[in-house]
């Protein structure tokens, strides 16, 4: 997945969407209204016939705004062609510091929207207990974070995420913090079904470029995952054998 903010211009976002191939994109449903700075046009500069619209209650400090938001990204989703679209990525964020989720407010709209209908994506802390109970409502997925939004800080939560993969029966989504293409990847070794990148992409010397590195990280990441890696051990283990060999 992948975002449409912080980007310099709708050409480097309409390069780099198509260049990660990505199949979901996420759209600040208050950011499009409103035509904030960046975002005019942005709904109509997409091929949503190709691409799946997933609309976010960005900006939302509340339950009740997050609710109303998403609301409003469903009604945004039908008249851009897409009737079935009942997705929403979950975001209650009263901290405007460090951005971190509310997750009594998550919560408390989750359990509201999924009762509307919705496939909530909720964004939260790598919170184990709070995944859980997410997904016990009824949420589509889980989308911890690796680091605050933007920071690219990598996954500094590994721990945690681990946790959430283990105990999850719905797809687990790594969303915010990841910087590099090795970030992405270690995400999708630890078992993650999809990341969810934008700021590394968008705010990248050749966003375009960025977004292709990214794409073949999450693959590599995945493919590694299937394989299995070797177990870690404490002490060295020759990868030739010593019998038959030549004696001193």
């Amino acid at each position: 997945m992948t975002g449409t903010g912080r980007y310099r211009s709708m050409e480097e976002m309409q390069q780099s969407i198509i260049a990660s191939g990505c199949e979901i994109v996420t759209v600040a449903v208050r950011r499009v209204q409103t035509n904030a700075p960046g975002h005019e046009g942005l709904a109509e500069a997409i091929d949503w016939s190709k691409i799946w619209m997933l609309p976010n209650t960005a900006g939302c400090q509340t339950a009740e705004e997050a609710i109303r938001v998403a609301r409003l990204g469903r009604e945004m989703a039908k008249l851009l062609g897409q009737e079935d679209n009942n997705f929403v990525k979950l975001e209650v964020i009263p901290d405007p510091k460090y951005l971190l989720p509310d997750p009594i407010g998550t919560l408390q709209a989750a359990e509201q929207l999924v009762k509307e209908g919705f496939a909530v994506l909720p964004y939260i802390n790598a919170d184990p207990m709070l995944a859980k109970r997410l997904e016990e409502v009824g949420c589509a997925t889980v989308m911890p974070l690796g680091s605050p939004i933007g920071s690219g800080q990598g996954i500094s939560t590994a721990a945690n995420i681990a946790i959430i993969i283990e105990n999850a029966q719905v797809p687990v989504v790594v969303d915010a913090g990841i910087g590099v293409p090795s970030e992405a990847a270690l995400a999708m070794e630890m078992g993650a079904d999809l990341v969810l990148i934008n700021s590394a992409i968008a705010l990248a010397k050749n966003p375009a470029a960025m977004a292709r590195a990214m794409a073949q990280g999450v693959e590599a990441g995945r493919l590694a995952y299937l394989a299995g890696r070797i177990p870690i051990k404490s002490a060295a283990s020759a990868s030739s054998p010593l019998t038959g060999t030549i004696a001193p």
